[in-house]
């Protein structure tokens, strides 16, 4: 293993890397948190409703359309209700929307708020709750086998995606953005991207958007499962990436500019590129297909979230680092 180049910035050089290092060990390796002891680059339209005909494998017009909402029970719900407690995939190392916070120990964010209010609904308090930290390319595969019942991790919906796990609405609007030092000859998602080393979260959309056009970038390791050297720009988590450009392995990471921003928030000397991202993308609640008696759920906890709950938990967590949104989507829900 080569040794990393000494260019650390903003968490304090060594110390800070340990303490990323860890923070992101502990994602991965840290199983399981009980709730009770847990303690976009545009600017959004308004909160109507839209109606979409359903997303098909050839057309797949409208991902984000999901399910109509509804109060109702049905064998998931009962299930989690007879359980008395909904296990929820997270992430803990995305800064502002899923993260442990070092002096309490206890998990915090947008991502974190949403999810006890799910719990909240469907049993009666926000703490009926089981955090299950998992990596961004475990999300799917830990709703398939059973280890969650629903995801709120920064997960954006797609074409590919509505094909393997079923979504809620969309509750955020975000995009892809690049990340570098401020002084970086990088300009944003374009030329300026030419021979630069970029790291990239696997299982990513910023992933698939490097591999539709990385003008000119290395982005992929030549080989699965190689170890962390200088050679690997896909990892399992964001932070990792931000964690590679601070030490100087990489040039630039490309991720959701929500995610980037709160990176950017952690270390003053990056800083978000090309002014905007530029895709449009939209967060949603992830469950197993065929759930859909909790698809329905979410999607009714998300109508009574977006009437104030939603702008309290932007204006706690997010206003300081992405200001100017004016609040979430609107959902679409399936027709015919």
């Amino acid at each position: 293993m080569r040794v990393a180049r000494s260019r650390f910035r903003g968490w304090g050089g060594v110390a800070g890397m340990a303490a990323a290092c860890a923070l992101t060990a502990a994602a991965t390796l840290l199983p399981l948190s009980h709730g009770a002891a847990d303690n976009a680059g545009s600017v959004l339209a308004g909160q109507g409703v839209a109606s979409a005909r359903p997303a098909k494998a050839d057309d797949c017009a409208t991902p984000e359309a999901s399910l109509p909402s509804s109060a109702a029970g049905g064998p998931n719900i009962d299930a989690i209700v007879q359980r008395g407690k909904l296990i929820v995939g997270v992430d803990q190392n995305s800064y502002r929307w899923g993260y442990r916070n070092p002096a309490s120990g206890g998990l915090e964010g947008f991502d974190i708020d949403l999810a006890r209010a799910i719990a909240q609904d469907i049993l009666g308090r926000p703490d009926a709750i089981i955090f299950r930290a998992i990596p961004t390319n475990q999300r799917i595969p830990a709703l398939n086998n059973g280890t969650v019942d629903i995801v709120v991790r920064t997960m954006t919906i797609n074409c590919a995606r509505i094909k393997q796990v079923a979504f809620s609405t969309a509750y955020f609007q975000t995009g892809q953005q690049v990340l570098a030092p401020k002084g970086s000859s990088i300009t944003g998602y374009n030329k300026s991207l030419a021979g630069k080393k970029i790291c990239s979260a696997e299982g990513s959309t910023a992933y698939d958007a490097l591999a539709k056009n990385s003008f000119g970038a290395t982005f992929k390791d030549e080989h699965d499962g190689q170890p962390q050297d200088e050679e690997q720009f896909t990892v399992p988590n964001q932070l990792d990436c931000l964690v590679r450009l601070q030490m100087g392995l990489v040039d630039a990471v490309v991720t959701d500019a929500a995610l980037a921003a709160g990176q950017a928030a952690q270390d003053p000397a990056v800083e978000l590129k090309g002014g905007k991202p530029f895709t449009t993308e939209f967060y949603g609640v992830a469950t197993k297909l065929g759930n859909d008696d909790l698809v329905r759920r979410v999607n009714k906890v998300l109508d009574d979230y977006r009437k104030g709950p939603w702008t309290e938990a932007y204006n706690k967590w997010l206003v300081a680092d992405l200001p100017g949104i004016t609040g979430p989507p609107a959902p679409k829900y399936r027709t015919g």
